[in-house]
């Protein structure tokens, strides 16, 4: 008998919001964590906005050493160890220094790229011949699995302690992939989640592909329209989300409290076959990714209440919402209420999904649906397959039970997450 799994803890660092209740209130007031960068300016980039959570006010002693402060200069492990230790202690975990490791325990906490700043030192460090001042912890912070290293450090975790990566798909594949190790009785707990990098190393090549927003520069919070007729490309994010899921039992015997149930998913690829390529979605591999979340998760298409899609405020947006009404049959005022909260924090990248995953969860958990900001607008190719009633752009004292959330990646990669309130 499979396993049912449940989410117990939650953690987020994302653009505006750092911690739960800044994240609900930035989604449930519709406001906008995305701001001009003079970084940018000064580097000449076309996009000057961008989504970088403020972590100017945590105290990073509350989650490293100072040994562990000393040269640490990744900014994706950092939101990544912010957001992953809160989702712990959330759970009602505590971070034990304990003999033996917890073999229940896992982690999957995926990362696009990790490190770059720490990288760009180091390299001018090795090129100037100063090779003994890079420091011990060079390595750690600039190989992909040193976030789910970190953290599996700090928790003790025995079990499966690893990173993925799938581009934008990475946080909620990380999420379907603890989520199957519980289920198939291998894991009890598993802290899943994934980052992303700031800065211009890593937002450089998306500048020099013009699919960022160039008109928005004094206007930044305007800058991100999904769904919107008028939408002008990605704007570029990053941060952290984590999840604690556990195994139901396991949840009740601890009395934990309990955000949600997963219900399952599916993840596949469109093979850049039929319209796919490494930066557009096969649309059929999209729709056959949604059913297949459905049929995982034992879900009836009219069942979903709401969708929270990928909808990254570009062209894409109505081909998104088109996969969508094929994938379920519904279109109209039949169609689930769907939102995007690229609007408030931009695109996080391979953090995306998990930082979405969390906010999805708490409209669950919270008894709400939270609107869809910049889409006033809304592109007239969505409006013909999609009820404007069904596009809120301000909060919804709406209490969904069954929620869809998808990711959709460069290189034609997907994934969809099934969430529902827990019922007994």
């Amino acid at each position: 008998m499979m396993n049912r799994v449940v989410v117990t803890g939650m953690g987020v660092c994302a653009p505006g919001a750092v911690g739960l209740q800044a994240l609900d209130e930035l989604l449930s007031e519709g406001k906008s964590g995305i701001a001009h960068s003079s970084e940018l300016q000064k580097l000449n980039f076309s996009c000057q906005v961008i989504g970088k959570p403020n972590i100017e006010t945590v105290n990073l002693n509350d989650y490293f050493t100072n040994v562990q402060l000393k040269g640490l200069n990744a900014s994706g492990l950092i939101y990544g160890v912010i957001s992953g230790m809160d989702a712990w202690k959330d759970a009602g975990f505590e971070a034990e220094k304990t003999k033996t490791p917890d073999w229940d325990c896992g982690i999957i906490f995926g990362t696009g790229i990790l490190g770059v700043d720490k990288f760009r030192e180091s390299i001018h460090k090795v090129d100037a011949g100063e090779v003994r001042r890079l420091g011990s912890t060079a390595v750690v912070q600039t190989m992909a699995s040193g976030i789910s290293a970190f953290l599996g450090g700090m928790i003790g975790a025995g079990n499966q302690v690893t990173t993925n990566s799938s581009a934008c798909t990475t946080g909620t594949e990380a999420i379907l992939m603890g989520y199957e190790r519980i289920q198939l009785g291998k894991a009890k707990k598993m802290l899943v989640g994934s980052c992303s990098d700031s800065g211009p190393y890593v937002w450089g090549g998306f500048d020099a592909m013009r699919i960022l927003p160039r008109k928005f520069n004094e206007n930044p919070e305007r800058a991100s329209r999904p769904m919107s007729a008028s939408a002008a490309g990605f704007v570029p994010g990053s941060g952290a989300g984590a999840l604690v899921l556990e195994s139901l039992q396991s949840a009740q015997e601890r009395g934990a409290k309990i955000y949600a149930e997963v219900l399952g998913g599916c993840i596949n690829s469109g093979g850049q076959r039929n319209g796919g390529s490494m930066t557009a979605p096969n649309s059929e591999a999209v729709q056959q990714c949604i059913k297949g979340a459905l049929r995982d998760a034992s879900v009836e298409t009219n069942a979903i209440d709401t969708i929270n899609g990928h909808l990254t405020a570009t062209a894409k947006d109505p081909i998104e919402i088109e996969n969508w009404s094929t994938a379920l049959n519904l279109s109209g005022e039949r169609f689930p209420y769907v939102n995007s909260f690229k609007g408030n924090f931009g695109h996080c990248l391979a953090a995306a999904g998990s930082i979405e995953s969390v906010g999805t969860v708490l409209q669950i958990h919270n008894k709400k649906i939270y609107g869809t900001i910049n889409c006033e607008d809304v592109h007239p190719e969505i409006e013909k397959l999609v009820h404007p009633n069904k596009i809120p752009h301000k909060t919804l004292t709406i209490a969904p039970k069954i929620m869809a959330k998808a990711s959709f990646g460069f290189g034609d990669v997907n994934a969809c997450v099934i969430f529902s309130s827990f019922s007994d």
